[in-house]
């Protein structure tokens, strides 16, 4: 069993997808630990995005993640990480098949609906950088 965090980005809450996105992952297996939300500072986004801080395009992920609140959740279940990617498609929405997450909501590689951890080690880093222990229930 794995706990794997997820971020609504701006775009899903602006056309009103939480709760189909949520569904999906709620259809297949998936339980909610934590969810809040919340407004990310500049400081936060920078260090969840650290691995690509440097890129000439980071100031465009910066003000987008910062335009509106964000939810974030902790989701559990077997093989959640790995369960999580595929039912969002590729990180690029355009090249995410139709039936996926990204494929049906999303637009490009930014509004892409949700970011989601990308392994079993990330997850437990950007887990702690977003819920306290005790906003973890399970």
């Amino acid at each position: 069993m794995q706990t794997t965090l997820i971020i609504y980005k701006p775009d899903c809450i602006a056309k009103k997808h939480v709760g189909n996105v949520l569904e999906r992952f709620e259809k297949n297996g998936l339980t909610i630990l934590g969810c809040k939300m919340t407004r990310l500072s500049p400081a936060l986004v920078r260090e969840h995005y650290a691995h690509i801080a440097d890129k000439p395009f980071y100031p465009s992920v910066e003000a987008f993640m910062l335009s509106s609140p964000v939810i974030v959740m902790a989701l559990h279940g077997q093989d959640a990480v790995v369960k999580v990617r595929e039912l969002l498609g590729p990180t690029d929405s355009r090249k995410a098949p139709k039936g996926t997450i990204r494929g049906d909501f999303g637009t490009d590689s930014m509004s892409n609906v949700v970011h989601a951890s990308d392994s079993v080690e990330n997850a437990k880093i950007e887990l702690a950088r977003f819920f306290k222990p005790e906003e973890l229930f399970g």
